[in-house]
């Protein structure tokens, strides 16, 4: 068990690489799935900036679950929760969907560098405890038959910026100033020092 856990956590995200990451640091937890709320999923308010999208969406989440814990009767447990946005400039690539959403982002993404920032959040007795990860992260230029190649594999499906670091686009990236496991899904330094900050406050 990880030296900063006192106690099992709720993990409220579906990512099995936030699991394989808690699990690696030792981190005692279990998946609590959370209903999706109705409408589009994870919106952009007018006039947001990509930096405080990720941290609000971030926030949401564990308001959400920790409203779901209660509703299900479950005795409280600390909830983290986390948001992962790729950044190029002020244009957030989100989530991609098909195929094509893997394409045209790996367009953009093409021969430039750009950020990946990771929100987490713990939620637990009554206060919300913050921090991010922003890392650089500069792709090599593609060409269309590695886009192709790429976009059939699968892999970009359901991962911001249309790209899994850990796998088959690690081929892609020359350059990381930053946390590798951020990039991933879960600063590995920052979820154990907010542990920490949270365990020591209610200590």
């Amino acid at each position: 068990m990880s030296q900063v856990q006192t106690q099992p956590i709720f993990l409220a995200s579906a990512s099995p690489r936030r699991r394989e990451l808690l699990t690696q640091m030792g981190i005692v937890h279990d998946v609590l799935h959370v209903p999706a709320p109705p409408g589009e999923d994870e919106p952009i308010l007018p006039g947001e900036h990509p930096a405080s999208y990720v941290r609000r969406t971030a926030r949401d989440k564990a308001e959400r679950a920790v409203a779901h814990l209660a509703d299900c009767g479950l005795p409280p447990r600390p909830i983290l929760t986390a948001d992962t946005t790729v950044m190029l400039g002020s244009q957030i690539l989100g989530k991609a969907h098909t195929d094509d959403d893997v394409r045209d982002a790996l367009r953009t993404l093409s021969g430039k560098e750009h950020e990946v920032h990771t929100a987490i959040v713990l939620a637990w007795q009554n206060r919300l405890y913050e921090d991010v990860s922003i890392t650089s992260v500069i792709m090599k230029s593609l060409d269309s038959d590695e886009i192709e190649w790429y976009a059939q594999s699968g892999e970009g499906i359901g991962k911001a910026g249309a790209y899994g670091i850990q796998g088959l686009a690690s081929a892609f990236v020359s350059s990381i100033n930053g946390s590798y496991s951020g990039v991933m899904g879960l600063p590995l330094f920052e979820t154990c020092r907010l542990l920490a900050r949270a365990y020591s406050a209610s200590g």
